[in-house]
């Protein structure tokens, strides 16, 4: 049920403890290229591998294919408009959400258009077939929609086991007409991969403020993976409007707005900060 927000102290839905359902999105890790055994001493393979991990955003990706290329930064950004990759129409040519999570192989004749054709049509076929599909269909959003609320939860979710929360949480605040509230839609617009988000983010002018704004983003956020595509469209039942994980393995979801502010406090104290130190957003 959507309850009323007090005015007095702003406090924004947040997971791993942050004061907001903080978004953020995972920690940059680094690419993982495989490297086979130098050809002679001095003077290493080429790369024969590119591995995108879960969560990764297409920036991460487009560097990492420069770096796996050996071209020159930016390169592979600058050619993603003349691509013509198998992209939905809603993506508008975006291939955010759409460079699917595997290791690709590396050759001597790769390119950065094989590379990410490779992706999205790994990606429309794990997409369109079986349970992410069905679960778009059965419900009210369209797969790319799906995948958006996927990309969210991969970067929201504290632990895989917490993803499922997550995404009820987020089908209950887009039923309700709620804003989501989420950090990492924020984090995204900025190119930033922080834990949380001040007042000034949270006033930002763009689609992806999902405290100023109603409704999806109007893209993915990130590449999601297999959990957090389950849970998008599969959630388990409950009510939970919040969330906060107050400290590492006690994510807390809460459907009274009472209950989560006693969680943030919990969590400040933990952090033995203020509840004053950040400014967040109120909720609702």
């Amino acid at each position: 049920m959507q309850t009323e927000t007090p005015r007095r102290r702003p406090i924004r839905l947040t997971r791993r403890g942050r004061i907001a359902l903080v978004a953020a999105g995972a920690v940059v890790v680094g690419t993982s290229i495989a490297v086979p055994v130098a050809l002679s001493e001095g003077q290493p393979a080429e790369p024969t591998s590119l591995t995108v991990p879960e969560g990764w955003r297409a920036d991460q990706v487009y560097t990492a294919v420069d770096k796996a290329l050996a071209l020159r930064a930016g390169t592979t950004k600058k050619e993603v408009p003349t691509m013509r990759l198998a992209l939905p129409g809603d993506a508008r040519g975006n291939p955010e959400g759409y460079l699917l999570p595997a290791t690709y192989p590396v050759t001597a004749k790769t390119t950065p258009r094989s590379l990410l054709s490779s992706m999205v049509n790994n990606a429309n076929k794990k997409f369109r077939a079986g349970p992410v599909a069905a679960g778009a269909s059965a419900g009210t959003l369209n797969l790319y929609q799906t995948v958006t609320i996927a990309s969210i939860i991969q970067t929201e979710a504290d632990d895989k086991t917490d993803m499922g929360k997550v995404a009820r949480v987020i089908h209950n605040r887009l039923d309700q007409g709620m804003p989501l509230q989420m950090d990492s839609t924020i984090n995204y617009v900025l190119h930033q991969n922080t834990s949380s988000s001040n007042n000034d983010d949270a006033r930002v002018d763009t689609p992806y403020n999902t405290y100023t704004r109603t409704g999806l983003p109007p893209t993915p956020i990130a590449s999601p993976g297999d959990e957090a595509l389950r849970a998008a469209v599969a959630p388990p039942p409950g009510d939970w409007l919040y969330f906060v994980t107050v400290k590492p393995g006690d994510t807390r979801f809460t459907v009274e707005y009472e209950d989560h502010q006693r969680n943030v406090t919990e969590f400040n104290q933990n952090q033995n900060q203020s509840p004053d130190t950040r400014s967040p957003s109120p909720t609702s």
